[in-house]
């Protein structure tokens, strides 16, 4: 019986390759975090979305920024920034930052100053 690997099901599910280097390593080195994408630096490479959204959220309003392609902790990173100098609440989860309240401006002002492309 051929067992599969969660890892791999993610990976095929969203169609992104594995990094070998990170496949049943025991070895953990410095060298993990500089493997996997920081949002810092894929800054002006790929197009960042800002999304306003009411439904689901009990009339609560939120700004979401999606299209994020860096690990989760560098996505934190981000958003624990935005959320420092708007001044609001917010998470970060899944490749994905919520803010709550209606800022897609001032979202989409800092993000540039930050050297992403929105």
């Amino acid at each position: 019986m051929e067992t599969t690997d969660w890892k791999d099901a993610l990976g095929k599910a969203f169609n992104m390759p594995l990094p070998e280097a990170e496949n049943d390593s025991t070895d953990k080195g410095e060298d993990t975090n500089t493997e996997k994408g920081d949002a810092l630096q894929q800054q002006g490479a790929r197009r960042l979305n800002i999304v306003f959204e009411r439904k689901g959220r009990g009339g609560k309003q939120a700004t979401i920024v999606t299209g994020f392609v860096a690990d989760d902790e560098a996505v934190k990173r981000v958003a624990s920034q935005l959320k420092r100098t708007l001044g609001v609440g917010g998470s970060a989860r899944g490749g994905e930052i919520l803010i709550q309240g209606d800022f897609r401006q001032r979202v989409a002002e800092e993000l540039r100053k930050m050297g992403f492309a929105v």
